[in-house]
């Protein structure tokens, strides 16, 4: 099957793989712009997992104030490289991360970050997707979680990617 290259474009435009990972996914599904995307974020996911354990020592802080001044979030975003902190694509992210810390509220950056000596009676009563960080529904794609956008970065960038702390601050709190 022929695969034309306005539809590798547009698969490109939608999850941020390469050219000939969007070729390959396209004609192993004969053309199916579906399916091919959800094999890219399997294959998005294994990538992730395979850097998991590298270090990201390098990275940036990324500020964000709310219209109004009376909201903004810090979040500092670690990668492998200064090459790639560097990077317009990275600073988005960091800057999304930001606006979703600002707009949400997450008091944990993932499950691991909640205390351990944390009463079990309260731990029950938390709701995973609302106070974590990484389980939140993002908010420009309710679809997808934190996690899973840094899992598309992760793979279209090559580095491990971490969201190291997080900071919000309110006036009105």
């Amino acid at each position: 099957m022929e695969i034309s290259a306005a539809s590798i474009k547009e698969l490109r435009e939608q999850c941020g793989a390469g050219f000939m990972d969007c070729r390959a996914a396209l004609i192993k599904t004969d053309g199916n712009m579906e399916k091919a995307l959800e094999i890219l974020r399997e294959q998005g996911f294994a990538k992730a997992a395979k850097k998991a354990d590298r270090v990201a020592d390098q990275g940036l802080v990324e500020a964000y104030v709310h219209c109004g001044g009376r909201i903004g979030a810090m979040v500092e975003l670690n990668c492998e490289t200064d090459f790639v902190a560097r990077t317009d694509e990275f600073k988005e992210l960091a800057h999304n991360i930001a606006m979703q810390v600002a707009a949400m509220n997450p008091k944990y950056i993932s499950e691991e970050n909640i205390p351990a000596d944390m009463p079990q009676a309260e731990r029950d009563e938390l709701d995973i997707n609302s106070v974590c960080l990484l389980n939140q529904a993002y908010i420009r794609d309710p679809a997808l979680t934190i996690k899973d956008i840094i899992v598309q970065n992760i793979a279209k960038m090559g580095e491990n990617i971490k969201v190291s702390r997080i900071a919000r601050f309110d006036l009105s709190e």
